[in-house]
């Protein structure tokens, strides 16, 4: 049995390929994520153990805030030169050198624009010298307050020489300096891990990066002879006591490396799960293969169950074909996860300018690919199997095709779990009060509606194809390509399902973001009264900034009404960790937001009315603030007001904007006299924020879509990721066809015989394919603006107050979609026309 079952997989090269082809990108998929992760890994543990080498101990203050890497930025807390002093007189300490290294010294290049990172940091450090891991490539450190040495992957991205004058951008406002020096790293490195780095010198950079005189961020301890890292840390924290963060190179690396590997594991999971729906999609399509050669090789079959062959045997013939094509397509599919990982992490490499290790097979993707590629095919031809064994071996005398079963069991199924999932939908929309009830009902309600809507797809293909059938109905090809598509409705269902999957949650998300941008342009429309906009595009964890002296200026320009900036800080709110606002005065904020407020004095703070209410505050409530500089500070609640009708939920007065992490302002309000023309006004303001090149000023509209275009991009990067599924839904209609010519040789022999051309032929398969093909991206569309919807609704609290459907893009999709079919027909159809018509009528 087991020889039979290995001829006949031989035999049908094919079949194996394109059973196949599904399996190997989706293992693809899910081994390379852990090649690129796994790869990224040992790359962040090598660049902060070289980062750290030369650390024995590092002392520095705990922050104010602890904040977390997708919250913001975390700011240091000040370390006063007498500690450097007292840690440099301790037993043990062979030297201890005081440290400022603070992200968010931003320089400005030749082109007058600022050097964007999208990951590294830009740190503002002491000039300390050189050390064993640095070296000087030209000039020398700088001596003078007005000079600065930067490393070589700044240098190159900004395009600067020895000599220049640079611009940088700091906690101050932009500061011009003269570049006098130029270093790498040993081993040919211009940077570690991609950082740029600008060092000043020591009470500059205390100025600039601290925001304090004499203070550092860290102190870097080296140990005497004799003296092991791990003692010396013990001792130097014992004698500091509690307020302090003593750790070791070692630990300082670990933790670090760990950090970064934390925001890998999410991108990993992202990476997982499009595998996945890749995976599924794969499914139906070797389930669809797997049921066409069952049907195909009836005659076989029952030759062999009246040979002898039990039922068991029948089951495993068909199982042991599944493995050996799930072997031999995660083998495939490994090799082309180390290619695609590699690439991957290449990409990223040359993105951040960083130096990558070796690449590596990890044993997570060899399980992986192997578990799921094996997983895939044999659960996808378990029924195809059962199937097999119920074949009674006097089928091998009269027929060679099983008679396609009743839908009645299926359909009735289907509308059960339908109609859960529209029960789960509709308690989550309609009845349901708890927030996270409520989500987790709307989510449910989609996923089994999503399986009710797949298990009802046979009973829907008939009347649905025969109606999409009549558009090629014009000519004898076309009516017999629609009435192939129809005659084996099962088939057509689990070929079409594949498709709906990728295009539903394409769709699905598009309904989301569309909808979001509807409710983002309302909501600007209604409350945002400012005509000017000033703001920047964040590419990393600090948002741009400007300088705030340029809110007086634009205030003095003629018909501007106010003019008002906008802070933003992350502070630990009666000791829980919130987002807070500040402005110089909340009378002209809320003058140039539309609305009247009276200015805040030192201790008074403004909540908004949701603030208010979840955390119990009524006015006059004492609220203690720890910002992420300064000490923490009690204020009084003082006003109350209702929702976007001011920006943020908690704004801090003026006088506390010292204390916030960023220290200059991220946004800018401008609201203009009635009846006065933006164009009067916009160039003005432009040349006001000449010096502040990481922002621009827009007038409100502009700045509104900018904000809308973020949601552009992620159903961009959704489509990206979903193409793959969509890939393998394309080779599910290739398949189909290909296998399903096979199956019906003597019938287009006949219909050749006939008087059927060669190009009617093919007219006939691609007729065939495109309307499976629209059909399955038809109900894509549908389930996937019903999911949209659902989610939408559920996410009106959180702001998306209109569901809107994107009806353009949703007919992009069925015109792609019969494109497909197209593209899809090309090779089952020349096959088809190919066929020589004497051998076709004899094939049995």
């Amino acid at each position: 049995m087991l020889r039979a079952t290995l001829k006949s997989l031989l035999a049908r090269k094919l079949r194996l390929i394109l059973s196949g082809l599904a399996v190997v990108l989706g293992v693809m998929f899910v081994s390379g994520s852990f090649v690129v992760t796994d790869t990224l890994d040992r790359t962040f543990d090598a660049i902060f153990a070289d980062a750290f080498a030369a650390t024995d101990v590092s002392v520095s203050a705990k922050p104010r805030v602890e904040v977390a890497r997708m919250e913001g930025e975390q700011v240091a807390a000040p370390l006063p030169a007498a500690t450097v002093d007292r840690i440099r007189t301790m037993a043990g300490v062979r030297s201890a050198t005081g440290r400022v290294d603070a992200d968010g010294a931003r320089v400005i290049g030749g082109d007058g624009k600022v050097v964007t990172s999208s990951g590294p940091p830009r740190l503002g450090e002491n000039w300390t010298g050189t050390d064993a891991t640095m070296e000087l490539r030209g000039g020398r450190g700088p001596q003078a307050d007005d000079e600065i040495a930067v490393n070589a992957t700044t240098a190159k991205l900004a395009g600067l020489r020895l000599g220049d004058r640079v611009g940088v951008l700091t906690l101050a406002p932009k500061k011009q300096f003269t570049l006098v020096g130029i270093w790498g790293y040993t081993g040919n490195r211009d940077s570690v891990g991609g950082a740029q780095e600008v060092a000043f010198t020591t009470p500059v950079a205390q100025r600039l990066m601290v925001g304090q005189a004499g203070a550092f961020t860290s102190v870097t301890v080296q140990a005497a002879d004799g003296v092991t890292p791990d003692a010396l840390r013990d001792r130097v924290a014992a004698a500091l006591g509690d307020g302090y963060q003593v750790k070791t190179g070692r630990q300082l690396a670990d933790e670090s490396a760990s950090s970064i590997k934390e925001g890998l594991k999410f991108f990993n999971r992202i990476l997982l799960g499009f595998a996945g729906v890749a995976l599924f999609v794969g499914i139906f399509l070797i389930l669809n293969t797997f049921s066409i050669i069952v049907a195909q090789r009836t005659r076989e079959l029952a030759l062999l169950r009246a040979m002898g062959a039990s039922r068991r045997q029948v089951i495993g013939s068909v199982l042991i074909e599944a493995v050996m094509i799930g072997l031999i397509a995660s083998i495939l599919g490994l090799a082309a996860g180390v290619g695609v990982g590699a690439a991957l992490a290449g990409l990223f490499g040359r993105f951040a300018d960083m130096t990558l290790a070796a690449i590596g097979v990890p044993l997570s993707a060899v399980l992986s690919a192997f578990t799921v590629g094996l997983l895939v095919t044999v659960v996808a031809a378990v029924l195809p199997a059962l199937r097999a064994s119920r074949i009674a071996p006097v089928a091998a005398m009269h027929q060679v095709s099983i008679p396609d079963r009743p839908l009645t069991r299926i359909s009735v199924f289907g509308g059960v779990v339908l109609s859960a999932g529209a029960a789960m939908l509709g308690t989550g929309l309609f009845v349901s009060t708890s927030a996270p009830v409520t989500l987790w009902l709307i989510l449910g309600g989609v996923l089994v509606s999503f399986i009710g809507v797949a298990l009802l797809t046979p009973l829907l293909s008939r009347p649905v194809i025969s109606v999409l059938g009549r558009i090629f109905a014009w000519s004898v090809p076309g009516r017999l390509g629609r009435l192939n598509s129809g005659r084996n409705p099962r088939r057509t269902a689990i070929t079409a399902a594949a498709l709906m999957v990728g295009i539903a949650l394409v769709t699905g998300v598009t309904v989301v973001m569309d909808s979001a941008k509807s409710s983002l342009r309302a909501e600007a429309a209604t409350v945002l009264k400012a005509q000017i906009m000033i703001s920047g595009d964040q590419s990393g964890s600090r948002p741009p900034t400007y300088d705030q002296s340029v809110l007086q200026k634009i205030t003095a320009i003629g018909g501007v009404r106010a003019a008002a900036g906008l802070w933003n800080d992350v502070a630990s709110v009666d000791g829980k960790r919130q987002y807070v606002a500040g402005t110089t005065d909340l009378s002209r904020l809320a003058q140039a937001y539309g609305t009247t407020a009276t200015a805040l004095a030192d201790d008074q703070i403004a909540v908004s009315r949701s603030t208010a209410t979840d955390e119990h505050w009524p006015t006059g409530q004492r609220v203690t603030i720890q910002n992420s500089r300064g000490d923490p500070h009690t204020y009084t609640v003082t006003r109350i007001f209702a929702d976007d009708t001011l920006p943020g939920s908690i704004i801090l007065p003026g006088s506390r904007l010292a204390d916030f992490g960023i220290t200059q302002p991220v946004v800018g309000f401008v609201r203009l006299d009635d009846g006065v023309a933006v164009s009067s006004v916009l160039p003005q303001v432009k040349q006001l924020l000449a010096d502040s090149p990481e922002v621009s000023a827009t007038d409100a509209a502009t700045f509104v879509d900018g904000q809308a275009a973020q949601f552009d991009q992620i159903i961009t990067m959704i489509q990206i990721l979903l193409g793959l599924a969509i890939l393998i839904a394309v080779l599910g209609v290739v398949n189909t066809l290909a296998l399903s010519v096979l199956e019906r040789t003597r019938e287009l022999g006949l219909l050749r015989a006939v008087g059927l051309g060669r190009a009617q032929t093919m007219r006939m398969i691609t007729v065939e394919a495109v309307v499976i093909s629209v059909f399955g991206a038809l109900l894509g569309v549908a389930v996937g603006a019903g999911m949209g919807s659902a989610v939408a609704r559920a996410l009106r609290d959180d702001g998306i107050t209109t569901i809107v459907l994107p009806w353009g893009r949703m007919g992009t999709y069925l015109v792609l979609a019969a494109l497909v079919g197209v593209i899809a027909a090309v090779v089952p159809a020349i096959r088809a026309a190919r066929l020589n018509v004497l051998g076709a009528i004899a094939h049995d």
